[in-house]
Formats: C-alpha cells, sequence, structure tokens
C-alpha cells in the first residue's frame, strides 16, 4: 500500500464579483490539490487538517488534526 500522509492548512480565500452598481462577496475555504471544504467544517475542526492519499485505491481522505474527546 502506498499512502501519502501531508499536513496541510486551509487558506481563507475571499472574492468579489461586480453585477450591474452591486458588489458582492464571498468566501469559501481550499486545500492543497484544489480540495475546497465547506465552512462549517473549518468552524467546527479549525485550519489544521491531514489528507491522506491513496494511489492504490485512488482515494483520498481528509482528517481533523484535533480530535474530539
Amino acid at each position: 500500500m502506498t499512502i501519502t500522509t501531508r499536513d496541510v492548512t486551509v487558506r481563507k480565500v475571499v472574492g468579489r464579483k461586480t453585477v450591474k452598481d452591486k458588489v458582492y462577496t464571498y468566501t469559501y475555504y481550499t486545500l492543497p490539490l484544489n480540495l475546497y471544504i465547506p465552512k462549517n467544517v473549518v468552524e467546527k475542526w479549525g485550519t489544521e487538517f491531514v489528507i491522506e492519499k491513496d494511489d492504490e485505491k485512488g482515494t483520498i481522505v481528509i482528517r481533523p488534526k484535533k480530535q474530539t474527546t
């Protein structure tokens, strides 16, 4: 089994879009490998995650570094 493990930090991206005269702003969270994380997951588990990539199965598992007790 070839499993690659990486410690990563969530990056917050703030975007702006102008439609007619209004400016809309939006926020989303992303990890390396272009993986998007929902806002509620970041609020619950924090910004530190572990990515486990299995090349044989072709799967990517994202686990929070902080575990609940």
